[in-house]
């Protein structure tokens, strides 16, 4: 963009970062995430360094964000708490450490790295020995007198222990977190839910909160962690690997897990695997800090505007980003339903770069208020294609264009139809080649055949050269045909070959997914394989015998009944059984203390994969569901969880949370 755009972008993004940033650090809450506020942060000094001029002393970038709140007595902090800059990539740590040589003359020593842990900042005052003064960063100079609470935590001690071979100052400052763990805060909203109060969003708004509340017994009920990882005060340390083992010494806790880091090499290591490991700690973490451990070329340093030049957080990849919809299009899925899908400026998430996030349908678009051109805010996890779940409209300019529905399939020209009664689009056309290949891609993905190797590349591949018109047609797929294909050779051929094979004999709610019938998901395949037995009964059976399976109602019952009917299917499963696929039954659910009980899940576990915790509910004995009902015994609750958690308890459902779930199951 030209210097004119350039400045009305930055003068909107510092607007909104301004009223987002007093929102979480002022209040305690936000309309958008951190990881979100971080992106357009980044956004803005971006802009800020390519037009240097346009910097001004009250922008966001040049200013420690958060004010002290009414309610507590303030505190002037002896040493002001500076920024820190932030690094998403290992290019920008690179350039930091050569902006630092440059300033030392020479390279740096070495470095410490500290897990960025998500809590509340404190600055903790001794005398003599004795904890005086607990007090919160604030706006970096002047925080909040909270000392009656950080009492009540255990790991803050009241009196320092002696350093051998020193004697202490009669006044000592120490800087750290304090946290609460995700078996805690899990544990406290499973309290909430009991008395029928509001969840806590996430572990770093429930320490901030209850630090930040006038009742110590609150904070003494609740396991509130706090971890040292600076001495403010001179005490002849040489290095921060020596304040880490100063600070154990005098009875802190520290992290176990912080580095002495001897290059970049190693730097690069430990980011990436706390990066991979991060989900595995007892408490939330969104990066690390990065630290010159030579406390003499730290002094030397020193800092520049409101940041030090020491220090330097990286952030590990977002869940959450903010980008730009280049264009709304149209994709058909395998059942005909057209999605509006955004494109996106690109934009790193989750560890990938990603350019689309699904729109879902036109009922969302509208919900959104979404337009080409709007900054918005995309969230993704694990695989899942993102999500847009805000649009920032006070960044508008208004050159942004509302998007309406295509009256034509943008894949084979039929028209398109909305079905009473139904928020979906669909393409009138059933043989649409949209609907066929996205039909493919679903069977053989991971709760279909889940065929390993075979993914939408391959598919495309074999469909353009003629190779397969279906699912059938991959089991009579030969060696010798993938050779053919650019970027196969004869023993990657015979790999997948292999993986197709491994797939002959397949459970019956495998093939039900992979038919790809509405209506028809995981939990209702099983729920009917299992009552059918096999596929020649299930073929035999009418709508009525099928809904009456509990979980299956008349509306998917009618769907599997007609889907089966239909020419095209019937010719499918002759030719899937002429081509040597061979349909297995399955056993239903084991017995075991939750025999007959009906169980649903709902937001992310931490320790363990939904369909991992669904098959460990099966061990139980219980019937797991998609939907809450009347019939409904259990919702196990993780974070984030839905509609359905609203609706346990408006039926007044009993509702547990991951730890009383592993409990139950044993495996706690």
């Amino acid at each position: 963009m030209n210097k004119a755009e350039a400045k009305q972008r930055i003068a909107k993004l510092r607007q909104e970062i301004n009223r987002y940033r007093y929102q979480y650090h002022v209040l305690d809450k936000s309309d958008i995430s951190e990881a979100a506020l971080d992106s357009l942060k980044h956004e803005l000094v971006q802009l800020e360094k390519q037009y240097p001029d346009l910097i001004t002393p009250d922008s966001p970038s040049q200013r420690v964000a958060g004010t002290a709140l009414p309610g507590f007595s303030k505190v002037r902090h002896r040493y002001p708490i500076l920024s820190i800059e932030d690094a998403f990539n290992m290019a920008e740590v690179v350039e930091w450490q050569e902006r630092n040589a440059k300033i030392l003359g020479a390279p740096v020593d070495s470095y410490f790295g500290e897990l960025k842990m998500d809590g509340l900042a404190m600055v903790l005052t001794y005398e003599q020995g004795l904890l005086v003064q607990a007090a919160t960063r604030g706006d970096g100079r002047v925080g909040e007198d909270v000392t009656i609470n950080l009492r009540t935590v255990e790991s803050v001690p009241l009196r320092l222990e002696n350093l051998p071979g020193r004697r202490l100052p009669s006044r000592l400052d120490v800087r750290g977190e304090v946290v609460i763990t995700k078996r805690e805060w899990q544990r406290i909203n499973a309290e909430q839910v009991r008395q029928n109060l509001p969840l806590f969003a996430n572990p770093r708004n429930l320490a901030a909160g209850t630090i930040r509340q006038l009742q110590p017994q609150i904070a003494a009920s609740r396991r509130l962690e706090f971890y040292a990882f600076e001495l403010m005060t001179d005490i002849n340390q040489l290095t921060h690997e020596e304040v880490h083992f100063l600070l154990r010494q005098l009875g802190f806790k520290t992290n176990p897990h912080c580095r002495l880091l001897a290059n970049l090499t190693a730097v690069e290591e430990y980011l990436n695997y706390w990066q991979d490991k991060r989900q595995q700690l007892p408490y939330q973490t969104d990066g690390v800090v990065l630290v010159v451990n030579n406390i003499a070329q730290e002094k030397k340093l020193g800092s520049v505007g409101k940041a030090d030049r020491w220090m330097l957080a990286y952030k590990f990849p977002a869940e959450q980003a903010t980008t730009k919809v280049e264009d709304i299009m149209v994709q058909v899925g395998r059942t005909g339903v057209l999605t509006p899908v955004a494109k996106l400026t690109p934009v790193r998430l989750a560890g990938t770069t990603v350019s689309r996030a699904t729109l879902h349908n036109y009922d969302e678009v509208k919900r959104l208020d979404i337009r080409v051109g709007d900054t918005v805010i995309v969230q993704k996890a694990g695989d899942i294609i993102p999500d847009v779940v805000q649009v920032l409209s006070k960044l508008r300019n208004g050159r942004e264009k509302i998007f309406v529905m295509p009256k034509l399939c943008p894949s084979c020209g039929s028209a398109v139809i909305q079905p009473e009664g139904e928020v979906a689009y669909y393409c009138s056309n059933r043989h649409c080649p949209a609907v066929r290949r996205e039909g493919l891609y679903h069977a053989v993905g991971k709760n279909g055949l889940d065929i390993p190797g075979l993914g939408p590349r391959i598919v495309d591949q074999l469909w353009s050269a003629g190779l397969i018109k279906d699912l059938a047609d991959l089991f009579i797929l030969r060696v010798d045909d993938l050779e053919q294909l650019p970027g196969f050779g004869r023993i990657s051929a015979a790999k997948l070959i292999k993986a197709i094979d491994s797939r002959r004999r397949l459970p019956l709610d495998k093939l039900l997914v992979a038919l790809g019938i509405r209506h028809i998901g995981q939990t209702i395949s099983r729920d009917l394989a299992v009552y059918a037995g096999s596929l020649t009964r299930l073929l035999s059976l009418t709508a009525a015998d099928l809904s009456s399976v509990p979980g299956v109602g008349s509306v998917a019952a009618d769907s599997l009944v007609n889907s089966l009917r239909q020419p095209a299917i019937q010719k499918l499963l002759k030719k899937l059984l002429a081509n040597g696929l061979k349909i297995e039954p399955i056993a239903a659910s084991a017995t075991g203390p939750w025999q007959g009980k009906k169980v649903v899940f709902t937001g992310s576990l931490t320790s363990l994969a939904r369909s991992e915790a669904q098959a460990l509910a099966r061990q139980l004995g219980a019937e797991v569901g998609d939907n809450v009902s009347s019939q409904t015994d259990y919702v196990v609750v993780g974070d984030k969880p839905g509609s359905k958690y609203d609706r346990a308890k408006k039926l007044s459902i009993k509702i547990i949370n991951e730890e009383e779930f592993l409990k139950l199951a044993g495996k706690k």
